[in-house]
């Protein structure tokens, strides 16, 4: 007899990261190669993680607190709310899974973007949801169109802001005409990983606060970004005590590592660190937005620390030519290209492979 799999999984494919560094070196003979790739923090993470973990190595033979009770507290109190509004993760994608084995049965409808973060429409075919693809308008969420299909079938809504991959944000005000437009029965996660680099006025920097007028949001963060700490998959989600307690019930005992928790606490000490991945953030933005303009190259208005552009060539031979050449970005479509904003030796190098690169007579779309 045939093995059978569930139905909803047979349209989806498995996710492809990109190739580590240690392979592109020996695939092409290079000695050098700068990973530009996945949003990673240039900057490594903060002294006091190292630090921390080092603490820590004499209990792994021990099972993580389940609770994740430090690290709740340590949110908590860093936020000023209660720590049942926190709920650990092994990094968002994880929490993403959770929350679509939460909430979604099969037939319901979710509006997400056309260009976004990939997990939430594989988590909404995986139980069987229908996803309702809202296109980007000039490479930013279009709330209004997101507003005119919602039906009474909707049961969940996917946000990212700032965007992966394009880095652009909405507003405050959107946001909170959005939220207030939304019935209360909907679901709506908001996911602001890429938060702590925004340097807009515009954007809601108090997304806290949203908590306890909206009781259906779900806000995600990660330590992935900022925080340099990808590594360890260690993200964390609010929301109200009610949302949290029945997510609980489906989380996998022990999802968050020992180390992770640890080096978390650890990470939420050291402002300085976080201030210097700013700083960092924002100089080599400014290097790369405007070695852009120079090079006609059109590019979405970034917040994060990555910046989608048009590389007006086919996206795949761009990204493979860069690779000869010790640098690695992320193909998205089409022409278009992520590429993650790293120290200004990196920025620097990359600029001057993609002008080489560009020179070549690569395939046009």
């Amino acid at each position: 007899m045939t093995v059978k799999f569930r139905s909803q999984i047979q349209a989806l494919t498995p996710y492809k990261p990109g190739k580590p560094i240690e392979d592109v070196k020996k695939e092409y003979g290079i000695s050098k190669v700068f990973k530009m790739a996945s949003n990673e923090n240039p900057l490594g993470c903060s002294p006091l993680v190292k630090e921390a973990i080092n603490k820590s190595l004499d209990y792994l033979n021990l099972y993580p607190d389940g609770n994740a009770t430090k690290l709740k507290y340590a949110i908590a109190t860093k936020l000023g709310i209660k720590p049942s509004q926190v709920q650990p993760s092994s990094g968002s994608d994880e929490m993403v899974d959770q929350i679509a084995k939460t909430f979604i049965n099969e037939g319901d409808e979710v509006i997400l973007a056309d260009v976004t973060f990939p997990r939430y429409i594989t988590t909404t075919t995986m139980m069987g949801g229908i996803p309702v693809v809202v296109p980007l308008k000039n490479f930013t969420y279009d709330l209004d169109a997101m507003k005119r299909s919602i039906t009474d079938k909707t049961r969940l809504i996917w946000l990212c802001n700032p965007n992966n991959p394009t880095g652009t944000m909405f507003s405050e005000k959107a946001l909170l005409d959005f939220l207030d437009s939304v019935p209360s029965h909907v679901i709506i996660v908001y996911d602001e990983a890429y938060n702590e680099y925004v340097t807009s006025p515009e954007y809601p920097h108090n997304s806290v606060s949203l908590l306890e007028k909206y009781p259906n949001i779900i806000i995600l963060r990660t330590f992935s970004k900022i925080y340099g700490l990808a590594a360890l998959r260690i993200g964390y989600t609010l929301a109200s005590e009610h949302i949290l307690s029945n997510i609980d019930k489906i989380r996998s005992p022990f999802n968050v590592n020992s180390l992770a928790q640890t080096a978390a606490v650890a990470a939420l000490n050291d402002d300085e660190f976080l201030k210097d991945s700013y700083a960092c953030n924002k100089e080599g933005k400014a290097y790369l937005c405007d070695s852009f303009d120079s090079m006609g190259i059109t590019y979405a208005p970034s917040e994060a620390n990555h910046i989608f552009f048009d590389s007006g060539k086919e996206c795949t031979e761009v990204f493979t030519e860069l690779q000869k050449r010790g640098v690695i970005v992320r193909p998205m479509y089409n022409t278009y290209i992520r590429v993650s904003i790293g120290t200004m030796e990196e920025n620097k190098f990359f600029i001057s492979q993609l002008k080489e690169v560009l020179e070549l007579n690569v395939a046009t779309a």
